[in-house]
């Protein structure tokens, strides 16, 4: 009996451990079928993204640049005396900007014209001269001819006439310095008077009245209005497609979709591609209305793609 009760008791437990893992496997395999089986069954398109609409343009951006821009420096060394620009105010070519002290400058120029009044004076005293050496000395021939004097005589005011002729050279050779020292003065004269080396507008002032400069300091940054232009790079692809004298479209970086479309020409091309970075580089010019636009803002260049 013992053993009966045993064997009872151990089937019984067989049977519950067996009708467990049925319970605990079966709802699983019937769930992956189905997922497998609607997975392949989505259209293909939900599986995949849609592609690309087909784009008919390429868009660059760079900066509007003009071809006059530059740091107005200084050419000697000086204490400004006046500043006469502030930035935003508009020039002319060579409107003055600012003046340096002149005061040393101006006694040294004015020394030397007294020196090149003097030379020019002794100049002209040595040339009287020589006129006279030489009535002199043709006086002496005609007289030698006649036997009246030596030859000796004759030769004496011909010499006095000759030596008389390298004065006349000499101080005229003083005369050329003098005057080309009076120059380079006024040439540094010039250096004291900053002016504008082209129409525009003064973008930025670096000095202040009292200010001391060597020669090389900035001291205004001065740069055109127009003509506009916009330099870009393109891949290496569009070498051979852009050619110089094409129209393209401009818009402004800032401005989106909406933006409005300014026209530019395209005055150069890259005769050859950057190695380092595979492109060429193109640079317009706008025309038309441009208002809106400054030099230094960045646009947008939009390049025809389609064929």
């Amino acid at each position: 009996m013992k053993n009966f009760s045993r064997t009872v008791l151990i089937g019984v437990i067989s049977g519950f451990l067996s009708a467990g893992l049925a319970c605990s496997s079966s709802p699983g395999a019937p769930a992956t079928t189905v997922s497998a089986s609607e997975t392949a069954s989505l259209p293909e398109h939900a599986v995949k993204p849609a592609a690309p609409a087909h784009e008919t343009e390429f868009l660059a951006s760079g900066p509007i640049v003009v071809e006059d821009q530059v740091d107005v420096t200084a050419q000697r060394d000086g204490l400004v005396a006046k500043v006469l620009a502030e930035p935003g105010t508009a020039v002319k070519k060579g409107q003055l900007l600012a003046v340096l002290d002149d005061r040393q400058i101006a006694a040294d120029l004015e020394a030397a014209r007294a020196k090149t009044r003097s030379t020019e004076a002794d100049l002209r005293n040595w040339e009287a001269e020589a006129k006279v050496l030489e009535s002199d000395y043709a006086r002496a021939q005609k007289m030698w001819e006649a036997q009246i004097i030596p030859k000796e005589q004759l030769e004496h005011a011909q010499y006095k006439a000759e030596s008389d002729q390298w004065d006349v050279k000499r101080v005229s050779e003083l005369l050329v310095n003098s005057r080309q020292a009076e120059h380079s003065l006024e040439l540094e004269m010039e250096k004291t008077q900053i002016t504008a080396p082209f129409s525009g507008v003064v973008a930025r002032r670096y000095v202040r009245a009292g200010q001391a400069v060597v020669k090389n300091d900035r001291l205004f940054w001065v740069t055109a209005t127009a003509p506009l232009r916009v330099r870009v790079t393109l891949p290496e692809k569009f070498m051979g497609k852009i050619k110089s004298g094409a129209m393209i479209a401009v818009t402004s970086a800032e401005g989106g979709d909406s933006a409005k479309r300014f026209r530019a020409r395209v005055i150069q091309v890259s005769p050859v591609v950057d190695p380092s970075s595979d492109t060429i580089e193109i640079l317009a010019e706008l025309s038309g209305d441009t208002s809106g636009l400054r030099p230094g803002m960045r646009a947008d260049v939009h390049f025809p793609t389609a064929p």
